[in-house]
């Protein structure tokens, strides 16, 4: 919790060095298209891996300006945002994995296996199965590179490149991030208070994952497996805060008492998403006690096809995460029961690995499709979106992903085909779905399936960066 904490102070450390500001003023000068655009937001969703609060608030608030520059719909943006932030989040080093590798690790121990797997092994594996997360990744490359869009989300760029009014008349925007974390350092914004703290973070957190793994003698891939992830991301997150302290100092952007009131400040605005953390651990543990697990094995011994288990725990993830609105709270409910019912279904610990994946898959579909997702919430307040309006456009490409990773894990159950020959499939179905919805859509709306994609000099009427209300241009 203390590194999750400290993620999210050095989150408003960063905005106060005017590091998002330098991003934004680097983007508006290069990025003269949609697609480079909706590019760029994508693989600064990908390089902020660390955790999905973080990553949500940066990219959001620095990509909006150029967006809106752009005539991008603040639909679409908050889209990008949120697919690429929770599902980057599930497959590298972050709070998500530092969570659920605790609740493997729990779960394995109620199981009393003299013998199984590290939890990280256990997560290693879960990855490929983690199909959701990968295949809307996918998703966000796939509408962006190909600016074709369908459901309301054409509704929402049409209107955003036709009239410049980035979001509907009467929307009614989430607070943008200066409300959250105030008015940033913006006189003389540098890139390197942007990527400094970053790099500081990923290169102590990997180093001293290492360090903890590491024994006399040991194999690199032994010291991956035996480190302890947790106290990496908390000895990284408090790097990171520091170099954010040093940089402020070095370029005279704030002294040390502003520092740490702004540090402080950050770990304020994340209470509440702590406390739906501790709630989510005492939820787990209450499973736990209750060996709710065993007795759900028990009862999907009898009457459960092992093959179809990882589609339904991905379903099930999904209908507690919308429910719910909480990814962590999902995960919480879900790890110490669905680890022993796939353990007694199959004695095999692929099957154990492949339902972790689909945990994170679901709750990630969930939360996608929940009105009252945090991380849906965030995405909307950080972009400048209507959260319903997100919500109701992002829809669309989240049931498609996740009736294609539904497809593709029914596949794996019973043919046991492997994950790296059926996510590239699941990519080139998604590939085909889009361009098959994109143009049957259009021609029931009668619009153009793929919108000019005009350099910003070629705008008539841009949108100002400041503009906000009803979205037009000046």
């Amino acid at each position: 919790m203390v590194g999750f904490l400290r993620v999210h102070a050095e989150e408003e450390v960063n905005w106060n060095l005017g590091g998002s500001y330098a991003v934004r003023d680097w983007a508006l000068e290069r990025l003269d298209t949609q697609r480079k655009a909706g590019m760029a937001a994508w693989v600064l969703g990908l390089v902020m891996f660390f955790d999905d609060y973080a990553n949500t608030a940066i990219v959001g608030s620095s990509m909006k300006d150029v967006s809106d520059q752009l005539r991008v719909s603040r639909e679409k943006l908050s889209y990008i945002v949120d697919s690429t932030a929770a599902p980057v989040a599930t497959l590298a080093i972050s709070s998500w994995v530092a969570f659920q590798l605790g609740l493997i690790a729990d779960a394995y121990d109620d199981l009393g296996l003299t013998e199984h797997p590290s939890a990280f092994e256990v997560f290693l594996n879960s990855i490929p199965y983690n199909m959701y997360a990968l295949l809307a990744i996918a998703m966000v490359a796939i509408v962006v590179g190909t600016r074709r869009d369908y459901g309301e989300m054409l509704d929402a760029e049409h209107r955003s490149w036709s009239t410049g009014k980035v979001y509907r008349e009467d929307a009614r925007p989430m607070q943008d991030v200066e409300a959250e974390l105030g008015e940033p350092h913006g006189d003389n914004p540098r890139l390197v208070n942007f990527f400094v703290p970053v790099i500081v973070l990923v290169v102590v957190t990997l180093g001293t994952a290492l360090w903890t793994g590491y024994e006399p003698g040991a194999a690199l891939m032994d010291m991956i497996i035996d480190a302890d992830y947790a106290a990496a991301l908390i000895y990284g997150s408090f790097a990171m805060i520091v170099s954010g302290f040093v940089l402020g100092k070095v370029y005279d952007i704030f002294g040390f008492r502003e520092a740490t009131d702004t540090t402080i400040e950050g770990f304020g605005i994340m209470l509440t998403a702590v406390s739906i953390l501790v709630l989510a651990w005492g939820i787990g543990e209450v499973v736990s006690a209750l060996e709710t697990g065993e007795y759900v094995a028990g009862f999907a011994d009898a009457y459960l096809v092992a093959g179809i288990l990882p589609a339904l725990v991905l379903v099930l993830a999904a209908v507690i995460a919308f429910s719910t609105g909480t990814s962590w709270g999902t995960m919480a409910i879900l790890t110490p029961i669905v680890i022993p019912v796939a353990w007694t279904l199959t004695g095999d610990h692929t099957m154990v690995a492949a339902v972790v994946g689909t945990i994170f898959s679901g709750a990630i579909f969930g939360d996608h499709t929940s009105p009252i997702s945090d991380t849906s919430v965030l995405s909307s307040t950080f972009t400048g979106a209507d959260l319903i309006d997100h919500v109701r456009t992002q829809l669309y490409y989240a049931v498609t992903v996740g009736l294609v990773a539904i497809a593709l894990l029914l596949v794996w159950g019973f043919t046991g085909i492997t994950p790296f020959v059926l996510v590239p499939v699941g990519v080139l179905l998604l590939v085909g779905l889009v361009y098959g919805l994109s143009e049957l859509d259009a021609r029931r709306k009668g619009v153009e399936p793929v919108a000019v994609d005009a350099a910003q000099e070629e705008i008539d009427d841009p949108v100002k960066p400041d503009a906000e209300a009803g979205g037009s241009g000046e």
